[in-house]
């Protein structure tokens, strides 16, 4: 038996931040590509140091939904597991190549962990920004005469939190799909406030690399893009800003392709998921595009 495990943040403040991981592994649990689906939180219950006990499966791939590799994915997580003998070094990665690593738990020995890296630093991840511009355009299509900005959070603490965005960034710059491609940033210099002066495009795209939809993507980068002067107000999509039009996409954790980059990991990591991966891309493809 092998079962999925998916640990996530969560927050005792906004009911809203769980919401993104249990439709993920909903999503997963329907297309039947594991035995087990369970969530973890760092932040609500079920929690991440319970969560391996919930599991009778003695395969475990355990899923980080995290943008980045850091303090959560690096110490907060093993630590919360008992990775018997987790050294970071393991995962031998520049901040963007984390993969996999296999282990046991302390409490749960008879179980084979096997630690997967960050969702947010996988190459599907990719596809899923793009597929979020798609959503909030109403158009499967979008591409010539948009810009798109990737934005993150960006930190002097950690390197490793700006390097996801331009990964990706440059990832879709490849493709010459957008007109214009920029990574911006809430806490570092490109930032995010100035979003209209980095683009020619008339029409910008505005997809946040978060989980989750709360403070920051809901509150701060409106109003700090200028889509309203009191997040409370709302905010129209799409908004004018200095003589541009911004497709504010909301955060990208919350587009159902999410699940794709979960079995991916999963997958790289040796899990068996069948034909999963093609049957949640047919199933999130039917998603309602906006204005449908």
């Amino acid at each position: 038996m092998q079962a999925l495990v998916i640990v996530a943040h969560g927050s005792h403040l906004n009911p809203d931040s769980s919401a993104p991981t249990y439709n993920h592994a909903d999503t997963i649990r329907e297309v039947g590509a594991f035995d087990e689906v369970r969530t973890g939180f760092w932040k609500e219950e079920p929690s991440i140091r319970e969560v391996l006990r919930t599991v009778e499966s003695d395969e475990v791939y355990v899923v980080p939904l995290f943008i980045s590799e850091g303090y959560f994915t690096e110490q907060v997580i093993p630590r919360e597991l008992r990775l018997d003998g987790w050294d970071v070094s393991d995962w031998d990665s520049d901040g963007l190549s984390a993969s996999h690593v296999t282990l046991t738990a302390d409490d749960v020995s008879e179980k084979t962990v096997h630690y997967c890296g960050p969702v947010g630093t996988h190459g599907a991840m990719t596809d899923v920004i793009v597929r979020r511009a798609e959503t909030v355009t109403g158009d499967p299509d979008v591409g010539d005469g948009f810009g798109l900005a990737v934005v993150g959070h960006g930190t002097e603490r950690n390197e490793n939190s700006a390097k996801a965005i331009e990964y990706h960034a440059d990832r879709i710059r490849e493709l010459d799909r957008f007109d214009e491609v920029q990574a911006l940033y809430m806490d570092e210099e490109p930032e995010v406030d100035d979003v209209a002066d980095f683009f020619e495009s008339d029409d910008i795209v505005v997809v946040p690399l978060f989980i989750a939809d709360g403070f920051h993507t809901q509150e701060d980068i409106p109003e700090d893009m200028g889509l309203t002067d009191d997040y409370r107000n709302g905010y129209d999509v799409p908004a004018s800003v200095e003589g541009h039009r911004i497709w504010y996409a909301g955060a990208v954790g919350t587009e159902g392709l999410m699940a794709d980059v979960v079995l991916e990991r999963a997958a790289d990591a040796g899990a068996d998921i069948g034909d999963a991966l093609e049957l949640v891309r047919e199933r999130t493809r039917k998603t309602p595009l906006a204005g449908d």
